[in-house]
Formats: C-alpha cells, sequence, structure tokens
C-alpha cells in the first residue's frame, strides 16, 4: 500500500512538471507554428507540407494557418508565401479526400474604416521596440519607414487572427531559417520579448530548431539570443 502511495505521488508530480515545461515553453501548436514559418521562409515545400499537416493536427484552424503564411511574406518574399500557400491548398485538399474535417476557424475582426496605418503601426512599433524607431536608414529612405510602420506594424500586425506574441514567433520562426539576417533577427528576440514571449518560450523555438529544422541553424539563434540575455 505504501508503495502505490509513493508510485502515484511519482506519478502526479511528473504529469505536474511536464504540464509546467509546457506553460513555460511552447505549447504543441506554437511548436507546429515555428515549423510552419521556418520551412515556408526556406522554401523547403516538401517539410513544410508535413509541418502543415502536423499543425492541423495539433488544433491549428485553417485560417490562423493562412495568416500565419501571409505574416511570412512581409520577411521571405511574396514567392515564398505564395509557395507556401499553395502546399497548404493541396494539404487541405489531400485531407478533405480523406474524409478529415479541419476546423476554419474565424476571420479577423473588420478593421475600423477611420484607422489610420501609419499612425497604429507607429503606436504598434513603439510598443514592441520600447521606444519611438527614428533616425539612421529610415531617414536615408523615408519610404521604408513608413512601409514598415503602415503596413508591417499596421495593416498586418493589425490583424487580430494572430495576437502580437504569436506573430513574433512566427517572425522569429523565418528570420531564423534565413541566412544574412542576424541584425533582425536579434532585433526580433528583442521585440518578442517586449510583445511578452518569455526567455523560456524563446529556447522553446530554439530548440525546434535544434530537433526539427537544423543544428546550423538552431546554434545560430542560440548564440545571439545567449549575448542579448547576458547584456
Amino acid at each position: 500500500m505504501k508503495r502505490r502511495f509513493i508510485m502515484l505521488l511519482i506519478s502526479v508530480f511528473g504529469f505536474t512538471s511536464a504540464l509546467g515545461a509546457e506553460e513555460k515553453g511552447l505549447n504543441q501548436k506554437q511548436q507546429e507554428i515555428v515549423r510552419i514559418s521556418a520551412f515556408t521562409a526556406s522554401g523547403d515545400l516538401e517539410d513544410l507540407k508535413i509541418s502543415l499537416n502536423d499543425g492541423l493536427d495539433a488544433g491549428l484552424t485553417v485560417n490562423e494557418i493562412k495568416e500565419i503564411l501571409v505574416h511570412t511574406y512581409a520577411y521571405c518574399g511574396f514567392p515564398r508565401s505564395l509557395n507556401g500557400m499553395g502546399v497548404f491548398m493541396n494539404v487541405l485538399s489531400e485531407r478533405e479526400a480523406k474524409g478529415i474535417k479541419d476546423e476554419i476557424g474565424r476571420d479577423i475582426t473588420p478593421i475600423p474604416s477611420n484607422r489610420n496605418s501609419v499612425e497604429y503601426g507607429t503606436e504598434v512599433q513603439t510598443k514592441l521596440v520600447g521606444a519611438p524607431v527614428q533616425g539612421g536608414i529610415y531617414n536615408f529612405a523615408p519610404a521604408v519607414d513608413e512601409f514598415l510602420k503602415g503596413h508591417l506594424f499596421g495593416d498586418l500586425f493589425g490583424r487580430d487572427i494572430l495576437d502580437f506574441q504569436t506573430r513574433e514567433i512566427v517572425t522569429i520562426a523565418a528570420l531564423g531559417n534565413m541566412s544574412s539576417v542576424n541584425p533582425q533577427l536579434a532585433a526580433h528576440f528583442n521585440l518578442g520579448m517586449n510583445a511578452g514571449l518569455t526567455k523560456e518560450q524563446i529556447n522553446g523555438i530554439i530548440d525546434v530548431f535544434d530537433k526539427k529544422i537544423g543544428k546550423k541553424q538552431g546554434k545560430n539563434a542560440r548564440e545571439i539570443f545567449d549575448k542579448i540575455i547576458k547584456k
């Protein structure tokens, strides 16, 4: 009887610890978001197909995945975003043919007609960065500043299917699987934490890279993030 009670305590403690670890790190849906975004950014369509199926099986809705693929175009360009969307359409057709009914999910809340994208985007950007963004390249090329504020942070971040934390997971995952974008990856590690991502969650993103995407990408991301948290 005593032995059975001890085993029960060990079982409960282990289950509780596992739940705590998931709460601190990434849940299964978020892990699949990392893979979907990373493989879209790199143009790895075979692995993307697998991750899209896994994402749907994990409970991501069709509209959430559409939005992930829409968001990636701001970082990896329309060609790879559109290729990813094409793969997703095929995945949905194949699943439907097998009798799998995936949840469509809700659409975006209509954006107020009187919302100024640049003004709204400036507020969002300032909140995520932690200070107004100005100077340097933005003075050299004002159009870049306007497009970043108005379109990226105003129009895209203003679509509420994905919250700011999720959009930063998508962004970090995309940048982490691209070459020669370490300054932007470092910046979005900071933006992600300002959006509310914990250090454990960001380490969770890097863990997905190590285990599911590529050791080289995981090593690079971890080195950058370690420098940030040591400052």
